[in-house]
């Protein structure tokens, strides 16, 4: 949620943050502030009523005052009836307007405008024909699709044998290598209420089409451990000696992919349904940025001990989260594709999901404010799977990276004897 008295104070800095986004119209600002001069002045009208109404009930009025005060009391109730509507209208709008991005961001219209900043680790050369993922996990016997979309339809799979083991590994080798740096470990609901998903900013406009929803139990089906992390802390105040605070979540994580239709549909890259390790973070706001470079920094520790080759792109205003002020995305280089593929975000949200869940910390001299937030993905346990089956492969197996060994045992995934 944005901070509704730096918007009317500077509505062209929110017009031009839309724009920025790709936004083709800006009158939602202006019905905002629209809006708000309209409960202002009947805030005014209530107000003089009140008082109109306190200053005759210190007296004995006669008949001519007793009837205008049942009038005026009528009437202030229409004016608070018509307040609370035009609140709900105002909160409604309030909720559409994204965080406006950082000076530093790149404008563009889409992907195609996102910048990369850097690329590490050899693209993998091979003497012999390479396969997807998918066909590898036939022929090692550890993907099932077929069977999956038999059972649950489209963009569901079976993960079997040596990957299951793979995927446990890695989410062991991630809490290894992250707890350290001082977070706690969590596993948070996989349900949420409106309320704070409302809060989150993850469920407001087309973002709500993404999202599972149970009717019957007004619930929300999470789409990242992020969403109900973050709220752990609503309604609370933090003491600044506390901050950071650094959580580190498992979860699985649904999605309906809604907009998706068409795209990546060979394959696990794009499901309704995986697992993925979050990391998040609650920090004071002057120094969120530097928590930022913090968890970019983690992300890129942890495929470099893959030794998975990736990129690191700057995310453009068109194709940022709406919720964002910063982000970044790694992208691992995925051979039968050749080319690299999205597999981690890390956002700075500064206080825009935490004005909406009432998130706040208190300085030493007593100060209260809104805390920044940060949400950067640790591994997305599907995408980071198929990274290590393409880039590992070899001629007649799958070669585990050094850095899991410990974790299975073996080293290498080899053809199952039928």
């Amino acid at each position: 949620m944005i901070d509704i008295r730096d918007l009317l104070k500077n509505p062209q800095k929110y017009k031009q943050a839309l724009v920025d986004r790709g936004y083709q119209d800006t009158s939602l600002i202006d019905e905002v502030l629209e809006l708000k001069n309209k409960i202002n002045y009947l805030i005014k009208q209530r107000d003089e009523i009140n008082a109109l109404i306190n200053k005759f009930s210190k007296t004995k009025p006669d008949e001519k005052t007793i009837k205008l005060l049942r009038e005026k009391k009528e009437e202030l109730k229409k004016i608070k009836e018509e307040i609370k509507k035009l609140e709900e209208a105002l909160e409604e709008k309030i909720d559409l307007i994204p965080n406006v991005p950082a000076p530093e961001v790149p404008r563009g219209k889409d992907e195609n405008d996102n910048v990369i900043l850097r690329t590490w680790g050899e693209i993998p050369q091979f003497d012999f024909e390479i396969k997807d993922h998918i066909d590898l996990g036939k022929e090692f016997d550890l993907i099932d699709v077929d069977k999956a979309g038999e059972i649950a339809g489209s963009r569901f799979y079976y993960l079997k044998n040596e990957a299951v083991l793979l995927e446990i590994a890695l989410i062991k080798f991630v809490y290894d290598i992250l707890l350290p740096y001082g977070f706690i470990p969590i596993i948070p609901p996989y349900f949420i209420k409106e309320k704070y998903y409302r809060g989150m900013g993850r469920i407001t406009g087309a973002d709500r089409e993404e999202r599972y929803y149970l009717e019957k139990d007004d619930l929300f089906l999470i789409g990242s451990a992020e969403h109900t992390i973050g709220p752990y802390h609503a309604n609370e105040i933090l003491a600044e000696d506390e901050l950071p605070k650094r959580y580190l979540g498992f979860s699985p994580c649904f999605r309906r992919e809604a907009g998706s239709y068409g795209k990546d549909v060979r394959g696990i890259l794009r499901t309704h349904q995986f697992e993925k390790v979050e990391m998040f973070s609650f920090t004071l706001p002057e120094k969120s940025e530097e928590e930022h470079q913090f968890l970019l920094s983690l992300e890129e520790k942890i495929m470099q001990l893959l030794k998975i080759p990736y990129r690191v792109m700057f995310i453009c205003t068109g194709d940022m989260g709406r919720t964002d002020y910063k982000q970044y995305d790694i992208e691992a280089w995925l051979p039968s594709q050749q080319r690299y593929r999205e597999t981690h975000s890390c956002s700075n949200t500064t206080d825009y999901q935490a004005r909406g869940i009432n998130a706040r910390f208190r300085r030493k001299n007593g100060k209260v404010g809104y805390l920044h937030m940060l949400n950067a993905t640790a591994l997305a346990i599907g995408r980071a799977v198929i990274a290590i089956l393409e880039n590992y492969q070899r001629k007649d197996y799958i070669e585990i990276p050094e850095v899991l060994v410990p974790y299975l045992g073996f080293d290498k995934i080899v053809k199952k004897i039928k």
